[in-house]
């Protein structure tokens, strides 16, 4: 074995499960191939190699972070405009980091893998995620086309990396980054649980969630902790981090994955169920309604 400055590369199809149900596994296992085919050969034609398939997704390594940088970009524009007679629109995640690996024989080892499969674990459909010292590394034309989001507890790991977005789509997406940011400052979180409700400002500390009557939101379910799990304002986004013994759940309105959350963290989406301790989709008395709007609605 040897170490070796790489940059690694993660890509996943998003809800790969809902698209196996929907058209079955024959027509399913086809399509995915079909763009992994694809995303394997974006890889190619900046320098990357296929390391291993985890699932429904590729790991690969490149000599530098640029060259995954564009690949990564790349392979989502080549999803976003992928055949639309398919039988199902697909959608990917990715994320790359740079740094030292442990090289054995073709597979790839150590902290820059890890931190890339944390990123791609919480990475949205069409989003490409880095992190702060991936970014460092890249040629500025590439830097200025990420912005910073949130820090992430990764398991087993005492600090907290922040992860950046790459901007994958045309130049206009700056503009609209802008004017999203704006539109953030006058939002907030509400929270509902039993007849009760919170509202928590995005210039807000953080809110506390479990069986203790000092938390902010204080639940009967014996699945919770007494301090569960709490919510932080961070970076324009609202933040859950999980603090229990069972586990925090979350499921976004539409989404066909649950998360979770097991000491880590995970950022809100626009409205769903946090489950504390049991899975979110039951919605009992285990469950908090969360959703975001502007102030006023």
């Amino acid at each position: 074995m040897q170490t070796a400055e790489r940059a690694i590369l993660f890509a996943d199809v998003t809800d790969s499960t809902t698209i196996y149900e929907s058209l079955g596994d024959a027509r399913a296992l086809g399509l995915i191939d079909r763009l992994l085919q694809r995303l394997q050969a974006d890889a190619g034609r900046f320098g990357g190699t296929v390391i291993k398939n985890l699932g429904d997704g590729i790991v690969c390594a490149f000599e530098n972070p640029g060259a995954a940088a564009r690949a990564a970009c790349d392979m989502q524009k080549a999803v976003a405009a992928s055949d639309p007679e398919a039988p199902r629109k697909l959608a990917i995640k990715v994320a790359f980091t740079y740094g030292p690996v442990v090289l054995a024989g073709e597979d790839v080892f150590g902290d820059t893998v890890n931190v890339c499969a944390r990123l791609a674990s919480i990475a949205n459909s069409d989003q490409v995620l880095t992190n702060e010292q991936t970014l460092a590394a890249l040629p500025p034309e590439l830097g200025e086309r990420c912005r910073k989001l949130f820090p992430v507890r990764l398991k087993g790991r005492q600090e907290t990396v922040t992860a950046y977005e790459m901007l994958w789509r045309a130049d206009l997406d700056l503009t609209a980054v802008n004017m999203m940011r704006a539109r953030e400052a006058d939002t907030e979180l509400k929270l509902a649980y039993a007849g009760t409700s919170v509202s928590v400002p995005r210039d807000a500390g953080e809110v506390r969630i479990g069986r203790d009557k000092a938390n902010d939101v204080v639940v009967t379910s014996n699945l919770a902790s007494r301090f569960h799990a709490r919510i932080v304002p961070r970076g324009g986004h609202f933040v859950l981090a999980d603090m229990s013994s069972n586990g925090t759940y979350l499921l976004a309105d539409g989404g066909a994955r649950e998360i979770v959350l097991r000491r880590e963290e995970a950022v809100l989406g626009e409205r769903g169920w946090i489950g504390l301790g049991r899975t979110a989709s039951e919605h009992g008395d285990h469950a908090l309604r969360f959703r975001i709007e502007s102030k006023g609605d």
